[in-house]
This record gives structure tokens, sequence and C-alpha cells, in this order.
């Protein structure tokens, strides 16, 4: 069922009556560099830079049973949301370095969202710098951002900016990461730890381990400030520690999830321990890294590669032969739930949630959206192509138009 909140509150405040009210499911409902400040801009067209604006007429597992992947389409909301209509909504998103999604598809559908339910976005990109994010989101505040949808770098910062906007009575909905200790209304984001989990058991099953008796491997995890990096974590290490003859050789975390870095951190694991038979990598950009040291060795192919985010890159790296797999996330089944939420809460009304999150800091539970991923090998590798994810353009272009072809891409 659902209660509709009276009024608008402050985050922390709902975020409690929306645990207390229990919001139920809703079959409809459903991570630096370095660059120029980020500018708003209001076009029409699809974001593609760190900045946009979309005008009106344009950790700890997850508590509760599981529930359908959520998603929204691009028909007429059904509901009432006329008091949402032009308010200002400010959309904080991390880093345009560590997932081409941060880039392209999370601004695009963040944008159709907006369009969708007549908020009026401002879409900036902190660029991996805390403290910019804080001074954006401060800007967004006093520019009158009725709520905040925020991305975070680190749950240090992001308090902070949760704080300034309970201050000024403005809501915040976390958005793909938690704020650890943090007072957000509401967590919109897939199942981390089953992302992991599926990683670790898809990576058990790729050709270049499967079968063995005896498999060396190494983590190379997500940044240790990033707490869905730790829920990944926990995930993959969850399956991984109970496989028969499997063994750790080296763990490492990877500051900001900084590609080069990984590169340079895996070659020293791979000189160390040159018998490898598998990287248990936490996404495809720093998975690249480790594909491009495996390749000086001679041994691309050979070890098997994990992977997330369905990144053309790291989706070329499937057809090539030299990743396994992939996490698809799919940003409309997270984009269009938190929109939709923040329209729900912008008019006075309890989103619909399907689970409940649970704040490993300080056991405080929070309403939550959260989505399904699915992992992709070159078996089914057509499905983020075919929906537009992964532009089927730009994954099957020059020599990878027959690669694609052989895979049954569309």
């Amino acid at each position: 069922m659902r209660k509709a909140a009276r009024g608008l509150m402050v985050a922390g405040g709902l975020a409690a009556a929306l645990v207390m009210a229990g919001c139920g499911s809703s079959s409809n409902s459903g991570g630096g560099s370095t660059s120029p400040s980020a500018v708003s801009s209001s076009s029409a067209e699809a974001a593609t830079t760190p900045s946009t604006e979309s005008s009106p007429a344009e950790s700890s597992p997850a508590e509760s049973s599981p529930a359908e992947t959520p998603s929204e389409t691009a028909s007429a909301p059904a509901g009432d949301f006329s008091k949402a209509a032009g308010q200002k909504v400010g959309i904080l998103l991390p880093d345009t370095q560590s997932s081409n999604r941060w880039v392209t598809s999370d601004p695009e559908a963040l944008k159709a969202g907006c369009a969708q339910y007549k908020l009026s976005c401002d879409i900036q990109n902190a660029q991996n710098d805390p403290a910019r994010m804080v001074t954006i989101a401060q800007s967004m505040i006093n520019n009158g951002a009725k709520l905040l949808l925020v991305t975070p770098l680190d749950s240090a910062s992001a308090g902070k900016i949760e704080e300034a906007a309970k201050q000024a009575g403005v809501l915040t909905i976390d958005y793909d990461r938690p704020t650890l200790g943090g007072s957000a209304a509401l967590y919109v984001s897939f199942d981390n730890v089953k992302v992991g989990q599926l990683q670790g058991q898809t990576l058990v099953n790729c050709p270049e381990v499967k079968g063995k008796s005896s498999v060396k491997y190494v983590d190379v995890n997500g940044s240790k400030t990033d707490p869905n990096a730790a829920q990944f974590k926990q995930g993959y290490d969850s399956v991984l520690s109970k496989q028969a003859g499997w063994t750790k050789q080296d763990d490492q975390s990877i500051d900001k999830w900084d590609n080069q870095q990984a590169g340079v951190t895996f070659a020293s694991m791979l000189q160390s321990h040159p018998d490898l038979n598998a990287v248990m990598v936490a996404n495809d950009g720093m998975a690249n890294s480790v594909i491009t040291a495996l390749a000086k060795q001679k041994l691309a192919g050979k070890v098997a590669v994990s992977g997330q985010d369905a990144t053309v890159q790291g989706l070329q790296h499937i057809l090539d032969g030299t990743q396994c797999f992939t996490i698809y996330k799919p940003s409309t089944a997270e984009a269009g739930p938190a929109i939709k939420a923040a329209a729900q809460l912008l008019s006075g009304q309890a989103p619909d949630t399907n689970q409940v999150y649970t704040d490993a800091t300080n056991g405080r539970k929070i309403p939550a959206i959260l989505a399904t991923p699915v992992a992709i090998t070159k078996a089914n590798i057509n499905e983020p192509i075919a929906s537009g994810y992964a532009p089927k353009a730009q994954v099957c272009s020059g020599a990878f138009a027959a690669k694609c072809q052989a895979a049954g891409v569309k």
C-alpha cells in the first residue's frame, strides 16, 4: 500500500515517515579527471556533457522480498504530479572517468525523466572532486532547488551536502550510491551486493577457469571511499571464497576508481603472480587496464577477466575474447524510478519503493528502490546493444562489425 505524505518534510523526517508507513512495492516502479567548471545548458538534446539542465517543457544488504527490476516508460505519468511541475531539482553526478555511464547514459535517462515529470532539472558532474560537489550542491540550494539527487563521491562530502539541504528544507535522494550516516529520504540503485554475487558466479563459469581444480586469482576493487565498491566486494567475495581450489593471491582497492592506477597496480600483481588464472575486476574501465597489462605478457584471452557497466569498450573486449563478461545495469531502470520518486516527494506523496536499505554505520532504515543487474557474456551481448544503452554504431564499428554479426547482434 502507499500513503500520501502530508506536505513536504525535510529529508530525514520524511525518510522515517516512509519506513513507518511501510511504503509498498509496485509492479510499475521499478563508480578523476580534471576539466573546466560545469556549465548548465537548456538544450533539449540528450545530455552528453558533465552538466545539463532540463526545463519543465522539455552497506548492508537490502531487506524484504525481491522485486522486479524497476522501469519507467516515456508515456504520460500516471497520478497527480502537478505540485511538482516546474520545481527545481539539482542532480549531482560523480565523475566522467570511472565509467561512461556518467557521461552519456545516466544524464540522458535522467533528463528524459525530468521532461516526463515536468521538473526543472540541473544536471552537473563533480569531476571526481568532493569539494567541488559540495560547492555545486550549495549553489543549487541557493538557486532554489527543492530536491537534490546525489551520487556520492564519498560519504563525508555527501553527508555535508545532505545536512546543508536538510537545514534549508531541501529533500535529498541518494542515487546509485548510499551516503553512509546521511539523511536522504530515499535510496535508488541496483542491488549492489547482488551485483557482486553475480560477478563472482559468472567468473567461476568463465571458460578460462571452468572445470579447473586449481585457480589462482586476484581482486582489483573499486575505491574504498565508495560504499558500492564495498558491497560489490562483499558479493563476489561471498562467492569466490567458497570455491574449492580457488586461491586469492592479492587484493587491492583502487583510489577513485582510477583506471590508470588500476593498470599499474595489476601489473605489479602480475609480476608477483605470473601464473594467474582469473582477475576479479570491479568495472569495465579498470578491466581495460588489466587486459592491456595481460596483453603485454601475451596472456590476454588466457586469463578470465570480469567487468561491470556494459561499456562499449567492455563489450568489444567480450567480442575479442579478452574479457569474459560485464554487468549490465540499464540507466533507465535507475533514473526513471528516481525521477518519478522525486516528483512524488515534491508532490507530497510517498514514493513507490520495493525494499529497505540498512545503513551499516548507524542502523538507519532507508526506503529503497533497487533494480536487478544482468550478467552479459558473448551469448547475450545483444541485450545492452539492442536496448540502445551501448550504441551498435559504436560497439560494432570497424573490425568489430563481423564479430558482432557472429555473436548475433541485431
